[in-house]
């Protein structure tokens, strides 16, 4: 959705506005972009494009006299997200508070749009910059090496511009931040039986003993991820009463694992995990759940667990556990145990924050894996993953 040029200018003080840029304003953005950058510039007819174009936001800021900055935000088609793709202030303009002020705007914009989100890149070294983003809610989630033409790295920050504040005005419930890559199913069931029962612990010996549990043993690469039976069977082995829905039950997370060895070994498992929770009588519905039924089932004070695949929010295709916490005439409401932790490289690689420790050192960036806003039409396209389209989903209930 592109946004109205009949937008009105904002006084952000007494000398500057705020407004979209136009045709005119081009030698302007011109002179701001050949004096605050060396390289990786945006060339005029770039300029002219996303002042023209439907899904961009090219806002400046001006005096009565002259354009003093700009800022640039890419709407993603086919997404809920927009990027920030520049924001440029001259020198004599800057510590006037400015680019928050343009940044603020736009995510009033880009909200408009009915995006949930902004991405950004920035240069490692840009620490005024890093700052800036910090300070307004700005966390971040990865990296890319050798990003920019001099050869120095991208840090990737994300906000949620949807109810940022969701996380302190909502009722509280648990969030646990996993401890490896392969434990996000533990997590978010530890964190679904916590929200029905307050004496469940929380911590790193259940995290472990659950995935022990549950995994398929083996996945693309790496330690495997946890299969809903086998969540279900940890559940109930903690006396929970469990639902499972999902499309299928046989062959999960099959796609991309080449070796018919891991594979078979894999179906030995999940046959256990069939006979086991059989015997144990959980309910197994092979069919996709409602969101009504999702509904229901939170407004009922149950745990409700949710495999997503985490490409709309890495850009990622791998499978990932995650607890809806809340619902409301718009949005479901994620907890996302891969948290601070979650960070990637280029190729999708999960690096390990202790060798990174200099990535981020706020405890509060959990906060923002917190109530994440996804809004209802888009879960659909969240919640499935592979190629066998695999939508899954656990209710974690009392043993009453």
């Amino acid at each position: 959705m592109g946004v109205s040029n009949k937008w009105e200018p904002v006084v952000t003080n007494a000398a500057v506005n705020l407004r979209l840029a136009e045709i005119s304003d081009l030698d302007a953005l011109e002179r701001i972009e050949l004096s605050c950058f060396d390289s990786d510039r945006l060339s005029r007819r770039r300029m002219r494009y996303w002042i023209k174009a439907e899904h961009g936001i090219l806002l400046v800021a001006e005096t009565e006299s002259e354009v003093l900055a700009y800022g640039l935000v890419i709407l993603r088609r086919g997404s809920r997200s927009a990027r920030l793709y520049s924001l440029a202030v001259l020198a004599k303009a800057r510590g006037q508070n400015i680019a928050p002020a343009l940044l603020i705007k736009l995510e009033e914009m880009v909200l408009s749009a009915e995006k949930l989100f902004i991405r950004l890149e920035v240069a490692e070294d840009n620490l005024a910059a890093i700052r800036m983003y910090k300070k307004l809610g700005y966390r971040k989630f990865g990296i890319y090496r050798q990003y920019y033409a001099t050869g120095v790295d991208a840090l990737r920050f994300q906000k949620p511009v949807l109810h940022p504040n969701m996380a302190n005005a909502m009722k509280h419930y648990p969030w646990y931040k996993q401890t490896t890559a392969f434990t996000c199913g533990p997590s978010a069931l530890m964190m679904a039986m916590k929200h029905v029962r307050s004496g469940t612990p929380l911590d790193q010996t259940t995290e472990i003993d659950i995935w022990r549990q549950a995994t398929t043993v083996f996945m693309t690469s790496g330690h495997g991820g946890c299969h809903p039976l086998g969540l279900a069977l940890a559940g109930h082995q903690r006396g929970f009463d469990v639902e499972v829905y999902s499309t299928q039950i046989n062959d999960l997370f099959l796609d991309g694992v080449r070796s018919e060895h891991k594979k078979s070994i894999m179906r030995i498992v999940e046959k256990d995990f069939i006979e086991r929770a059989t015997n144990a009588q959980i309910p197994i519905y092979q069919r996709e759940i409602e969101l009504s039924e999702i509904e229901t089932a939170l407004n009922k004070g149950y745990g409700v667990i949710c495999l997503i695949s985490t490409y709309q929010f890495y850009g990622i295709k791998a499978p990932h556990w995650v607890v809806i916490t809340h619902a409301d005439d718009r949005c479901l409401y994620l907890h996302d145990p891969d948290g601070s932790e979650g960070f990637y490289d280029e190729s999708g690689n999960r690096l390990d924050r202790s060798s990174h420790a200099n990535i981020d050192d706020r405890e509060d960036a959990d906060l923002d894996y917190q109530h994440l806003p996804i809004l209802k039409q888009d879960f659909g396209s969240l919640s499935v993953f592979g190629k066998t389209k695999l939508r899954t989903c656990l209710l974690v209930k009392p043993n009453e």
